[in-house]
C-alpha cells in the first residue's frame, strides 16, 4: 500500500465550502483504479489530501506529468506532494494489525 499526502498552501476554507469542494470532486476520485480511499485536509496552513493507493503505479497515473501544473492553475498555488510506503495500518475501530494487508488481532 502507498499513501500520498497533497498539500495545497493557501487560506483556510469555511467548513461548508470545503464539504462542497470534496463534494463536488468525489465522483471523480470514487473512479480512480487503485484508489482505496481518501481524507480531505482543510486549515489554516491550506488544504490537501491523504490518498491510500493500492500500489505505487497506481498513484504515480493520477500523479502524471501535467498534475502539479492542473492543480496550481485550478487553486493558485504549486501542491506539494509526498510518498509514503505503508506496511503497517493499526485499526482501533476493527481492533486489528494488518501488517501487509494480513489481519492480526490486537491484544487489549
Amino acid at each position: 500500500m502507498l499513501i500520498a499526502i497533497v498539500q495545497i498552501p493557501g487560506i483556510e476554507r469555511p467548513k461548508e465550502d470545503a464539504i462542497a469542494a470534496a463534494r463536488s470532486s468525489a465522483p471523480t476520485f470514487a473512479k480512480l483504479p487503485g484508489l482505496i480511499c481518501k481524507y480531505y485536509l482543510n486549515g489554516v496552513n491550506g488544504g490537501g489530501g491523504v490518498y491510500i493507493w493500492e500500489s505505487r503505479e497506481a498513484a504515480d497515473a493520477w500523479y502524471n506529468e501535467g498534475w502539479a501544473e492542473m492543480m496550481e492553475r485550478r487553486f493558485g498555488a504549486k501542491p506539494m506532494l509526498t510518498y509514503y510506503d505503508n506496511y503497517v495500518v493499526l485499526d482501533n475501530v476493527k481492533a486489528e494489525l494488518r501488517v501487509d494487508g494480513v489481519a492480526e488481532n490486537v491484544g487489549q
